[in-house]
């Protein structure tokens, strides 16, 4: 990414003539040539005033890891369109000019002129398509020390850090006042030393990085900030868009805030327009889910009604339901999904005929015209199922408790929230122990047919989507949900979706075939503390050096190693106040901090 020379004049801005005094100001400043004096402490300002010609994504962050106290501030203003090409345009006359001036009169190219001259003219085109914006920057530092001698060898300190960069700077001699104004959380640049860059280039700035997480597939744009880097001054911010694929796992044991780092990635995934589906079995994301407005669906409370005749959006949905029928009735027979056998021939031939007749009494047929009517119920399945041979009322024998017995609450009508928004969560704490095989067959159902279906009519293809599936213990130790969740992260990157799989018991999830699979298809791994049992397999599973694997058998509660191929990184979540409010559970109340 190319910087450019100074384009645009300058205007010095003024100092205002009142400013507020704000609360926790100091008592008094004492104004120095080369450094102000703001309470105890002694601050100087240096400018940056030369940039290398080339830079890199976060070439700003080495700048945070300085061990001192510095303040960098960086001031942004944009330039309009047309006044950007008119000084496009004049500039690359003034690097022609020059050129053909050098020529007259026989001297040798100038390298740096030639590259100026192309960098301008290629700003020059991208700006005229919109591709790209002119911004001026101001970047200041503002030192402090104790006193003045310990002030003047931490200038010369990051005075010499910033040279490594490429980066010329100059104290504000006699301006020491306006650099430290322009370094306070004011918005009010008063030294007005800026230059310009375009679009890329000032998106690089950005000096919150890590550079130790490689982006594999390029940056789309949707980082989440995780947490506070452990062995730096940066944060780590990652983009789970943007690698091979889009699925997470994170890995603790019980009381080590995965679930809260979980939540935390959800809200700051949907404040980036991704759709949610979760899968919450402790009611923890309830409070989350009512402050932002998403859909929960409370299987097994009272009025909570659940169709599975409704038809999904696709190309061949009437036949998708009788064939998906065969499978619930199947799981309704036995009680387990784990060893559910399909129904004999006789009953299952039975079964599908009985529920194209009950759409075909409802005027539902193959015609997708008429998929937009009302869906018939599962009584309406059985009434059909009596009225065929003996195998049918066998069937409809298995299926009275669901229809008009004691466990008929679920399904005894139509559905009561349709599974449609930004977030939908799917609490399944209510569901009582017999129904659990039935509802979390109809939940795993719900969220696939979604994603499937949301793709394949065309609905919003640019949408991201994320399953999240807490305590996946319960799903991961085999049957249908085990098997859902490994087609899951198998295919879910055609359908734009990404599943994140939180869980404990790492040992018992690497024992299982499904679990390796989970795990080895997460792009995403995040390990929490792990109880001495399970470090083994973990760090087998893992690849987990001596170092990771003695950080994660003493680390704190919150603190976490990121996993992203053979990178690594170590941070400590941090949310903020109002995003703690949101999603702590538990007796613990306090925002969770870290002494840095």
């Amino acid at each position: 990414m190319s910087l450019l020379s100074p384009l645009l004049p300058t205007r010095r801005p003024t100092v205002p003539e009142r400013a507020a005094i704000l609360p926790g100001s100091p008592d008094a400043v004492e104004v120095d040539g080369r450094f102000v004096r703001v309470g105890d402490g002694y601050s100087a300002t240096l400018a940056v005033v030369g940039y290398p010609a080339e830079v890199g994504p976060g070439w700003a962050e080495p700048l945070l890891s300085y061990p001192g106290l510095v303040d960098a501030a960086f001031h942004i203003e944009p330039v309009a369109p047309a006044v950007a090409s008119e000084r496009l345009r004049k500039q690359r006359g003034r690097f022609e000019s020059s050129r053909r001036q050098d020529a007259a009169r026989g001297r040798l190219d100038d390298p740096e002129l030639d590259a100026a001259a192309a960098d301008a003219a290629e700003l020059a085109t991208r700006v005229a398509r919109g591709e790209a914006r002119l911004f001026r920057l101001g970047l200041y530092l503002t030192v402090h020390g104790a006193n003045p001698d310990d002030l003047r060898q931490r200038v010369a300190e990051v005075r010499s850090l910033a040279s490594s960069l490429l980066l010329d700077t100059a104290p504000v001699t006699w301006r020491q006042l306006q650099g430290w104004i322009s370094g306070l959380p004011l918005a009010f640049d008063a030294l007005g030393m800026k230059r310009v860059f375009d679009t890329d280039a000032l998106a690089a700035a950005f000096p919150f990085t890590s550079p130790v997480l490689p982006d594999t597939a390029g940056d789309s744009g949707m980082g989440v900030l995780f947490g506070l880097n452990l062995h730096s001054a940066g944060v780590v911010v990652w983009d789970r868009w943007a690698q091979s694929n889009y699925n997470a796992v994170i890995l603790a044991r019980s009381g080590e805030g995965k679930s809260y780092l979980a939540k935390l990635d959800l809200l700051r995934n949907l404040c980036l327009g991704v759709e949610a589906f979760v899968i919450d079995p402790e009611d923890e994301y309830l409070r989350l889910a009512d402050a932002v407005g998403g859909t929960v669906i409370r299987l097994g409370a009272s009025g909570v009604k659940i169709n599975p005749l409704d038809l999904p959006p696709g190309d061949d949905a009437l036949h998708d339901r009788a064939r998906f029928m065969q499978t619930l009735v199947a799981v309704m027979a036995s009680g387990d999904t784990a060893v559910s056998p399909p129904l004999p021939g006789d009953e299952a031939r039975s079964l599908d005929v009985a529920v194209l007749a009950a759409y075909r009494a409802k005027g539902i047929t193959t015609d997708s015209r008429t998929w937009k009517r009302p869906a018939p119920l599962l009584a309406d399945v059985v009434a059909a199922l009596e009225d065929t041979d003996d195998a049918g009322r066998r069937v409809a024998a298995r299926l009275h408790p669901y229809v008009a017995g004691s466990m008929k609450g679920l399904f005894d009508g139509p559905t009561t929230t349709a599974p449609l928004g930004h977030l939908v969560v799917f609490a399944i704490k209510d569901l009582p122990e017999q129904l659990h095989p039935v509802g979390t067959l109809l939940t795993l159902d719900t969220i696939w047919r979604t994603v499937r279906g949301a793709t394949a009519s065309g609905q919003r293809p640019d949408v991201l989507r994320m399953v999240l599936v807490d305590e996946a213990w319960k799903l991961l130790s085999g049957g249908r949900g085990g098997r859902f969740l490994e087609t899951l992260a198998k295919s879910a990157r055609k359908y734009g979706t990404g599943l994140t799989v939180v869980t404990q018991d790492a040992a018992d999830v690497l024992a299982t075939k499904t679990g390796r699979a989970v795990v080895s298809n997460a792009a995403t791994q995040v390990l929490l503390r792990q109880a001495p049992q399970a470090i083994d397999a973990v760090a087998e599973a893992f690849g987990l050096t001596d170092g990771e694997r003695a950080f994660l058998l003493s680390c704190q509660r919150g603190d976490a190693l990121l996993a992203a191929g053979s990178a690594r990184v170590a941070f400590h979540s941090h949310a903020s106040a109002t995003e703690h409010e949101l999603i702590v559970t538990g007796p613990v109340t306090g925002t969770p901090t870290r002494r840095r």
